[in-house]
């Protein structure tokens, strides 16, 4: 819809609806840092463009024509949802409220409540919306606020923030373990079945270091290859083959015995956890809080 008036005409507006609420020209002139003449000078260009007289106009005294009052009741209505909307963005900056859009890998939604259950329960009026999916949601298009996403990021058009590094670890279920038998050097992990996280179709390879050795970089396989970590981790509990996890979810299944480490003297190199938005700052409240509350239980 094309409007009839300009951003310098709702200016007038405003400034009208100031001259009328503190009764004089001069009043409103020092308030706006003008000069009378300036703010008189708006008014008549304002009546210019109505067509009407808004105003009477004396050496003492200043009043409303029976148009000018109706048209100040609307321009104050005006003036008036402009400051509302002004303390509502406010209120949002600095109070988290609303819905919070947060986008995890399937694999990172366990850690979603231990993380922002403090900062939902201190907030009643922050809501909160999970996509757990671990192809890389659209932030735009699906109006994501904050994704988790961990490992190397391929859109160099969002912001990123490094919250943590995570370790990952070989693991496998201890049937097959007794089975198959483990690895016991980085090249024997070729000849094991792996069950591979993918979400593009491209070589599996696995880089392993140990001090005072070359680094190893391995080519691996095998038959079941899933774009869900949650797949490919109860693979591996059913014995059929080795996975790599990263060390929050791999260390619980390894103290409770229903897996075991695979070349546990070998390290891989860490894969950073990133909160990713589609803007920079400023960020609203509810999306700082809930990057600071993530970052907290990272790190613990």
């Amino acid at each position: 819809m094309k409007l009839d008036f300009t951003i310098d005409r709702l200016k007038r507006m405003a400034l009208f609806a100031r001259v009328v609420e503190l009764g004089s020209m001069s009043a409103a002139a020092r308030e706006l840092d003008m000069t009378p003449s300036a703010v008189s000078q708006q008014l008549r260009q304002l009546e210019a463009e109505t067509g009407v007289a808004l105003l009477h106009r004396s050496t003492r005294k200043l009043s409303t024509t029976e148009i000018g009052q109706r048209y100040y009741e609307d321009c104050a209505a005006m003036l008036h949802a402009a400051r509302a909307a002004e303390h509502h963005l406010g209120d949002l900056r600095e109070e988290p409220r609303g819905e919070l859009r947060i986008a995890v890998p399937v694999g990172f939604a366990q850690h979603l409540a231990p993380a922002l259950a403090p900062l939902l329960r201190a907030h009643p009026a922050l809501a909160l919306r999970v996509f757990a999916d671990d192809r890389q949601i659209d932030l735009i298009g699906e109006r994501i606020d904050l994704a988790i996403r961990v490992g190397r990021l391929l859109d160099s058009n969002l912001v990123a923030r490094r919250m943590a590094e995570w370790r990952h670890l070989l693991v496998a279920s201890p049937e097959y373990a007794r089975e198959h038998g483990l690895p016991r050097t980085p090249e024997e992990l070729a000849e094991h079945p792996m069950l591979i996280l993918s979400v593009i179709n491209q070589p599996e390879y696995v880089e392993l270091f140990r001090e005072g050795e070359p680094a190893r970089k391995v080519r691996v396989s095998g038959r079941i290859v899933a774009n869900n970590s949650r797949v490919v981790g109860q693979m591996m509990l059913q014995g059929l083959g080795i996975v790599r996890l990263p060390e929050p979810d791999a260390m619980p299944l390894v103290d409770d015995g229903r897996a075991v480490l695979v070349l546990p003297q070998w390290r891989m190199p860490p894969l950073g956890v990133f909160a990713v938005t589609a803007q920079r700052e400023p960020q609203p409240a509810k999306v700082r809080l809930a990057i600071a509350a993530l970052q907290a239980y990272l790190l613990r």
